[in-house]
């Protein structure tokens, strides 16, 4: 699951990057993706929406065995 969640990660990138932002998979660990993200989304006000709204739908959609992602 580790590698589909990479390459979704992949295509979400260039928008995160576009912003000043990037993401960093930290650890797959059964249905729990954690992640950190780094640069602009450091601290960004909006970053929860990104992380709830953005990422996290993405990667439910794409990898149905992902049950929830988490910040560190």
């Amino acid at each position: 699951m580790r590698e589909k969640v990479e390459m979704v990660l992949n295509e979400i990138r260039p928008a995160l990057l576009a912003d000043g932002g990037d993401v960093e998979l930290v650890d797959v660990s059964g249905g729990v993706v954690t992640l950190r993200l780094t640069g602009a989304c450091n601290g960004c006000p909006m970053a929860v929406v990104t992380l709830r709204h953005g990422i996290e739908s993405v990667l439910k959609e794409q990898v149905p065995e992902v049950e929830e992602v988490v910040a560190v």
